[in-house]
């Protein structure tokens, strides 16, 4: 088996250690004998829906999301609405989870969005939403912690077609007011936890993982379980980071 990923925008949505996530796929696959490709698409290039299975946007400062705010819906939409509509995994973190919906607003200046999940995300007065953070989630089919670090100037809100990834336990969460964290449809999924998200939630790679591979060669394999003592030790230390 190969588990085929695809970064968009890896030099320029690359914050928080993000790329991280993409490593701990990779160790977590090579240890279980799993063949691992791994690209990446920048700027002004296309990309083929088919030829991954799990598609992966980190996440970026104000700036950085000017500058792919605009290419992403003009290069890569409709290949992303078509890879998610066929089953295709998407994980998008922080800035590249605000480029899920409809739009960023910040000031008077409006970035587009992709328009894969219905939300919108705004730069109002106040400050920085900002700590470790942990969410209930039934995500996989069973209730379960992530656990994670938030920074985020912007707060995203949910439309009533949108589910929320989780409730939060502590931190802020999506805008700091309504206790939801992060979108949820199908196989993607949007958050603002990062620091980076998947080596303090192991659970969750090997869930993406599956979901991927399982698109790819029509059922979801077995996936061997690992000698998870460091990241299970990982997760307890975000956990109680975050006071839980």
């Amino acid at each position: 088996m190969e588990l085929r990923v695809l970064s968009l925008y890896p030099e320029q949505m690359n914050i928080y250690a993000d790329r991280g996530n993409i490593l701990f796929l990779q160790r977590r696959c090579d240890w279980r004998g799993i063949a691992f490709r791994w690209d990446g698409a920048g700027p002004g290039q296309s990309i083929d829906p088919s030829s991954h299975d799990l598609f992966y946007i980190g996440g970026g400062q104000d700036r950085d999301q000017r500058v792919v705010a605009a290419d992403m819906v003009e290069t890569k939409r409709a290949a992303l609405a078509a890879a998610v509509e066929d089953g295709a995994v998407l994980l998008a973190v922080c800035g590249g989870y605000q480029l899920l919906g409809e739009s960023y607003q910040l000031g008077e200046e409006t970035l587009p969005g992709l328009g894969l999940a219905d939300l919108r995300t705004v730069r109002e007065d106040g400050p920085r939403l900002i700590g470790n953070v942990a969410i209930e989630t039934e995500l996989g089919g069973e209730k379960r912690v992530l656990a994670g670090f938030e920074n985020h100037g912007g707060r995203t809100y949910l439309g009533t077609d949108a589910r929320p990834l989780g409730r939060v336990v502590k931190g802020h969460g999506n805008n700091g007011a309504d206790g939801l964290e992060g979108v949820w449809r199908d196989n993607m999924v949007g958050t603002y936890l990062h620091g980076p998200l998947l080596p303090k939630n192991a659970w969750l790679a090997d869930h993406l993982i599956g979901l991927a591979l399982e698109r790819c060669y029509g059922e979801r394999p077995t996936l061997e379980p690992l000698p998870d003592e460091l990241e299970r030790a990982a997760h307890a230390s975000a956990r109680a980071a975050a006071g839980v």
